[in-house]
């Protein structure tokens, strides 16, 4: 029989094993499921405020925004009263995706600075550069590494400004150069301090990568995901998470190599007809079979 003294001792040992290096799944009881706001792009626009209690009743506490523009703030939505509006269903948008083409092109910082200040003003972490348009990407591995150069300038000012810089993929950033690609690229010329990664996860898997991969050779990067699955019939098309055919269970089982603090569910085509009540199916499949 277990001695008293020994059980206690025991037992603390294991606990304090646990509070010094918990698991993932432990981990994970605490994070918030997040949806990028696009994946509710033809409804958000007509009706922002109706749109956010769906949100947030479906079970979302966090949302990555998409749409902003200096003129009309969220569809004709000040900040401010987007703000309101994510406190009064106790939502926050930790990211938030803005147009980053203009200043790439002609080195203008006005708008960046007011990327900040709208990022600020909602109590955001991230900053992310959503997309680059083809003709500022280029078509070479040196074009890529001047996108690096100017996405650096960004991040510099996002830390100024008290926030971090994501940068977010499609599949085209996996097109070849030699023995590398573009997003390789991207990775090894931008500033780990000052730019992190939101990993696409569909795209990455999309352009016949490997997201554990990425994840082993550059552990801590992608400190934020997209999750959006594949269509089992057609790969253009996304599908519910847990339908399609990517295995996100082994996925999420090495986040914390990967460095993720925070994920998005995002379902960016071929979702069903009513999208909130698609996107409460892939949510409710994350919280039962992923965290």
């Amino acid at each position: 029989m277990i001695k008293r003294r020994e059980f206690l001792i025991n037992t603390g040992l294991a606990l304090g094993a646990l509070a010094i290096a918990p698991s993932f799944a432990f981990e994970s009881k605490k994070r918030a499921i997040g949806i990028q706001l696009w994946t509710l792009r033809d409804t958000l626009p007509k009706n922002v405020k109706g749109v956010l209690s769906q949100v947030a009743k479906a079970g979302f506490c966090e949302v990555e925004t998409f749409g902003y523009s200096a003129d009309k703030g969220f569809f004709g939505t000040s900040v401010r009263d987007f703000k309101m509006i994510l406190d009064d269903n106790d939502l926050k948008a930790t990211s938030n995706h803005f147009d980053f083409n203009s200043m790439i092109k002609d080195g203008s910082t006005d708008l960046v600075q007011n990327y900040i200040e709208t990022a600020n003003l909602l109590g955001s972490e991230y900053v992310t550069v959503p997309y680059i348009v083809s003709e500022l990407r280029g078509t070479t591995g040196d074009a890529y590494k001047k996108l690096a150069l100017q996405i650096n300038k960004v991040g510099e000012l996002c830390k100024a400004g008290g926030l971090k810089l994501a940068y977010h993929n499609h599949d085209f950033e996996f097109t070849k150069f030699g023995s590398t690609n573009g997003y390789e690229i991207l990775l090894n010329e931008t500033d780990k301090n000052l730019v992190d990664f939101e990993l696409d996860l569909y795209w990455v898997v999309r352009s016949g990568n490997d997201p554990l991969q990425l994840f082993k050779k550059y552990p801590g990067r992608f400190t934020m995901w997209h999750v959006k699955d594949m269509d089992k019939g057609n790969p253009d098309w996304n599908a519910e998470i847990g339908t399609g055919t990517i295995d996100f269970k082994s996925i999420f089982a090495e986040a914390k190599l990967s460095g993720m603090k925070r994920f998005f569910l995002e379902h960016e085509s071929n979702y069903k007809p009513n999208p909130i009540e698609s996107a409460a199916t892939s949510f409710n499949y994350i919280k039962k079979n992923l965290i």
